[in-house]
């Protein structure tokens, strides 16, 4: 965000000193109440959820919404007083609060420049007396799934169920609640057969972006619906993903914010092609110098050095890409507590780095815990249990990902961890499949050709094995093949790799 975004009539808001001032002059404003400030101005007078304020002004905390409603009082005491006297903040009944910017006359919201989005509630169309509690269960497992996502804002229930019965156009819905995408849907039951339709929506312009049907047996109710919400949110939220990307592309270099940055740098860093992480690094530098403490930034800025690191990458003189990623780890967990892809990429880099199994372990699963439909959280996680855990639920966590999003195009991550744990399992024929279905989804994802040449090893299959390696290090030449990994806690998986190279004829250095 420029620094022009957080001027408002006479006042400005200063991020990086945390402080509000008038015509020049520091304000007495909390520190709750500066964040609450920053997230209504990021908003350029769009309507921002009580809910999301509340998580912005207290990170990381539980307080009541009576905690909000005095600070919003007392900001407004503060803003409303001087030469300027106006209303400032703005009260949306039952959603949240805007803030006015330059003209207090408007009557229009000012599209918002985050991703938000609002689950209506589905229609019941099965018809007679047949209650709407399947179809309001369903949304509210919808909102709850989707509010585990800390990339974009989500409506509460209680303001979009005000919706429910009533025929409304969705380009008026969405301005009226300030969301820029909208999820819709129907429900209808036939015996114990059920068929539900869901649909996402662009709120500007009404169009149809996404739609899906789903059906299936409804004998046990609550499994039934896990699995189409789950099937939903794994469907949509790459969807929306794809969507921020091609609109911050579109967009002006010089008009970039963090979000748009960090959108970005997204599909850069998932991707097999080592010079694609030095852009994304870039893209994310700029972004956390806009943005100092915006956790999603902070987390795939790590998890880039990471990947640098890891795949051997250039690196410029002076950066430590693993005490580098690490340190920015920290940062992204310190600024959101619950963000679970920050505790996953944290963890994961503790084992990696430091060695420290169980802590990484532990930072895992309680990302997957507090975001079990996020695909790169179970991606790893699934890699994590490689180096230092359980291999069947690493397979469960690789193929849960897979099945959340069965499209993603860096599906071939988590295709390659189940080929690594079928082969530390001496299973060398699964993971000769897996290694092999994992290239022909990504040709130049370098572990999946190691993963294949040394199961034809095991396999006695040396011409083929000896081709695959061959690959692997056309791919990267200076692959340390024998090299040990302080990663992993279980030495007798390793041996099996260094044992399938000997078999291929080579030796250590």
């Amino acid at each position: 965000m420029a620094l022009t975004d957080f001027t408002f009539g006479p006042f400005t808001l200063d991020p990086l000193a945390r402080r509000l001032l008038r015509n020049g002059v520091t304000l007495p404003v909390a520190a709750s109440g500066l964040r609450i400030i920053e997230a209504l101005l990021e908003a350029n007078g769009g309507v921002v959820t009580k809910e999301y304020l509340i998580e912005r002004g207290w990170p990381g905390t539980i307080v009541e919404e009576g905690n909000l409603t005095v600070q919003i009082a007392k900001l407004r005491s503060t803003l409303e007083t001087g030469d300027d006297r106006g209303e400032w903040i703005v009260t949306i009944p039952r959603v949240g609060y805007r803030l006015m910017r330059h003209d207090h006359s408007a009557t229009t919201l000012a599209p918002p420049t985050r991703p938000s989005i609002a689950v209506l509630p589905f229609v019941n169309l099965t018809g007679g007396d047949a209650p709407d509690f399947h179809a309001d269960g369903l949304v509210d497992d919808l909102i709850t799934g989707l509010s585990r996502f800390r990339t974009f804002a989500v409506v509460s229930r209680n303001s979009t169920f005000v919706y429910k019965g009533r025929a409304v156009d969705a380009r008026q819905a969405a301005a009226e609640l300030g969301v820029r995408y909208l999820l819709e849907g129907s429900v209808r039951r036939a015996g114990n057969r059920m068929r539900i339709t869901a649909q996402l929506i662009e709120g500007a312009t009404g169009i149809h972006l996404w739609a899906e049907k789903f059906e299936g047996e409804a004998a046990d109710m609550f499994d039934f619906q896990d699995r189409i919400t789950a099937s939903v949110i794994g469907l949509i939220e790459p969807q929306i993903r794809r969507i921020e990307i091609e609109r911050a592309q579109q967009k002006r270099p010089e008009s970039f914010d963090a979000w748009d940055l960090y959108v970005q740098s997204v599909p850069l860093v998932h991707s097999p092609n080592v010079s694609d992480y030095d852009r994304a690094i870039d893209l994310l530098d700029r972004a956390i110098a806009l943005d100092p403490t915006y956790c999603p930034a902070l987390t795939m800025a790590s998890f880039a050095h990471e990947r640098r690191k890891t795949f051997g990458g250039t690196v410029p003189a002076g950066v430590d890409d693993a005490a580098t990623a690490l340190a920015l780890a920290q940062r992204a967990v310190s600024a959101d507590p619950n963000d679970a892809l920050a505790l996953a990429v944290l963890g994961w880099q503790r084992m990696l780095f430091r060695g420290e199994h169980d802590a990484g372990l532990e930072l895992c699963e309680r990302a997957v815990a507090l975001n079990p439909y996020n695909r790169t959280v179970l991606d790893l996680a699934a890699v994590a249990h490689l180096f230092g855990g359980d291999l069947d639920t690493l397979i469960a966590y690789a193929m849960r990902a897979m099945t959340l999003s069965p499209g993603a195009p860096d599906n071939y991550g988590c295709i390659t961890h189940v080929a690594s744990a079928h082969l530390s399992a001496r299973r060398f024929q699964e993971s000769l499949v897996w290694a092999q279905r994992s290239i022909d989804l990504e040709p130049g994802y370098v572990y999946s050709h190691l993963f294949l040449a040394v199961a034809n090893a095991h396999l006695g299959r040396v011409e083929e094995g000896l081709r695959a390696l061959e690959t692997a290090l056309s791919i990267r030449p200076d692959l340390p093949l024998f090299h040990t990994n302080p990663a992993s806690r279980f030495p007798d998986r390793r041996k099996i790799m260094i044992d399938g190279f000997r078999l291929l004829g080579l030796q250590p250095p």
